[in-house]
This record gives structure tokens, C-alpha cells and sequence, in this order.
């Protein structure tokens, strides 16, 4: 009976912790999104993250200011898995709008005829299985060849990439190689991280975007590599960290790369909650430019609000 009660007084302990945390959160009107990316479709801006314990939920805005949240784009019944639904992407490829996610630490896809969802997944089962996968993101070269670059994780994480099918639904595993690892000291402070990839291409080089460290630590941060083949070898920028810290932000980390409708190169990361808390993580955005090889990401942010 004893054990019972324990049992019951831990349970109202968590709850009346959850219930805190979510009072404590309710009138702030910033975007809570991690691992944020924003889709530019007809007009309107799509913002996607991790958030939601049912799926992926969505938000958006024709401004870039003011956002309003729009639901889940996934369900998890639609897809592998029933937790830990993370980082997603969505691609508009021939017509078809494609969601790369994680869920349950295993990479997958799933599809829709519309960037608000619903995206079902044709195989409720992960791209890759046997060790544990996240972070996966989309790249389409110049002659139509699929890639997915996503972060296999271990001691250390690291980041690898992989040909996908025409159909973008399967990875062809004889293709996989690994791309960059922990090697400057600024991303291994806290562990031995290299996650949340995203892949450009300019003037033929290749740009890889990645934060480095545990994205539990203040110094979470932003680097990037480049690279002359898809396959590499990546050589990582002396610049590095080219985001961290910004303002009075921690944990400023794992966002992407996208297009204003002015064709302005911006960039969308996410940040701890405060100080002293980690989650729920926000949405911050800032600008980007190429100039000559180097990526510059400017310090100045800006914080979407949310208004509905």
C-alpha cells in the first residue's frame, strides 16, 4: 500500500510540474517551435517544427511577423511510430509535398497533395532501421539525382548522406558515406555533436549548414562546411561558429535555409526558452548572405509572434 501511494504522489507531482511549466508559458506570444524550417509556398510562409506530441504541427504567415497555428500537417497515426516526432522538412517536388522527419529516433517520409497536410506515410516504417537515425533533410542536385542527409547517432553523432530513389521514399544503402564528425573544439563542449543538417548549392560548391554541441548546452551553435563533391570530402570553415549566442539567446541551433518573397536568403533557428530553461524552445529568424565562399548569419534576429 505504501509503494501505491508513493506511486500515486509522484504521478500529481509530475502533473502539477507539467501544469506549471505550461502556466508559466500560456501568455507568451513567441513562436514555440525547435528544429524549425519555413516553406515558401503561394504566398504564404509554412513553419514547421518540433513541438507536438500527436505529430507535426504547423504555422503560418504572410509576413514572416505574425503567425498563426494551423494544426497538425502529420498525425502520428499516419506514420511510424508514437513519440519523439522531430525536425521536419516539406519539399515541394513535382507537384508533391514531401515531409522528412524523425519519429521515434528512425528517419522518415511521408507525403501530401497540400502543404497543411494531412501527410501519410504509403509505409509505416522508418527509411533507415538498425541504429538510431534522426535529422534527415532533402537535397536534389543538379541533374535530378536525390540525396538525404541526415545524422546517425552514436559516440559521436555524426553526419552522413545517402542516394534516395526517384521516388524519394527509400535510400539505396550501398550509397551511404560519411560526411563531417565533431572535429573543432568549439562543438564539443557539451558531448560530441554534429546534427540538424542542411544542404545548398552555390556557384557549384556545396554548403552544409549543422549546429554542433548537445542542443541542451548554452553553446549550441551553428557551423558550416563545404565541399566540391556531394560525397564530400566536407572541410569545415574556420569561421565556425557562425551562430552562437546571438543577443541575449542561448541554445541558438538547429534551423535552415530559405527564400523571402523578395528572393532574400534568410535563415530560421531555434533557441532555449530563457536562461534557465531549455523548453519549450522558440522560433527566431535572421538574414543570410554568401559572399564570395564564406556564409555570413547575422547576429540581429528577429522574434515571430504568435496571434493566434
Amino acid at each position: 500500500m505504501r509503494r501505491v501511494w508513493q506511486i500515486a504522489i509522484a504521478a500529481v507531482a509530475l502533473f502539477s510540474m507539467a501544469s506549471a511549466v505550461a502556466q508559466s508559458t500560456q501568455g507568451d506570444k513567441r513562436v514555440q517551435l525547435a528544429d524549425p524550417f519555413i516553406l515558401l509556398d503561394n504566398g504564404t510562409y509554412y513553419a514547421y517544427g518540433t513541438h507536438n506530441r500527436n505529430g507535426i504541427g504547423y504555422y503560418t504567415s504572410t509576413d514572416l511577423k505574425n503567425w498563426s497555428y494551423g494544426g497538425v500537417a502529420l498525425h502520428k497515426n499516419d506514420s511510424y511510430g508514437e513519440k519523439w516526432f522531430w525536425a521536419p522538412e516539406v519539399h515541394l517536388v513535382d507537384g508533391v509535398y514531401y515531409m522528412f522527419y524523425t519519429a521515434e529516433e528512425r528517419t522518415c517520409v511521408a507525403t501530401s497533395d497540400s502543404p497543411t497536410g494531412p501527410f501519410v506515410q504509403r509505409d509505416l516504417m522508418p527509411m533507415i532501421d538498425g541504429y538510431k537515425n534522426i535529422d534527415n533533410t532533402l537535397f536534389i542536385d543538379d541533374d535530378g539525382t536525390p540525396y538525404m542527409f541526415y545524422v546517425r547517432v552514436g559516440k559521436p553523432f555524426k553526419i552522413c548522406v545517402t542516394e534516395l530513389s526517384k521516388d524519394l521514399q527509400s535510400v539505396k544503402k550501398e550509397c551511404v558515406a560519411v560526411c563531417i564528425t565533431p572535429t573543432q573544439s568549439w562543438e564539443r563542449k557539451s558531448g560530441r555533436v554534429n546534427e540538424g543538417p542542411s544542404v545548398f548549392k552555390h556557384n557549384g560548391r556545396y554548403y552544409m549548414l549543422y549546429s554542433g554541441n548537445g542542443y541542451k548546452s548554452h553553446h549550441y551553435g551553428i557551423g558550416y562546411a563545404t565541399a566540391k563533391s556531394i560525397k564530400g570530402p566536407w572541410r569545415k570553415s574556420s569561421l565556425n561558429p557562425i551562430l552562437q549566442l546571438p543577443g541575449n539567446l542561448v541554445g541558438t541551433g538547429h534551423g535552415a535555409p530559405f527564400y523571402d518573397k523578395k528572393g532574400r536568403m534568410h535563415y530560421v533557428f531555434h533557441a532555449h526558452y530563457n536562461y534557465e530553461k531549455v523548453h519549450p524552445r522558440c522560433m527566431y529568424i535572421t538574414k543570410m548572405n554568401i559572399k564570395g565562399d564564406k556564409v555570413n548569419i547575422s547576429n540581429r534576429y528577429s522574434t515571430p509572434k504568435r496571434i493566434k
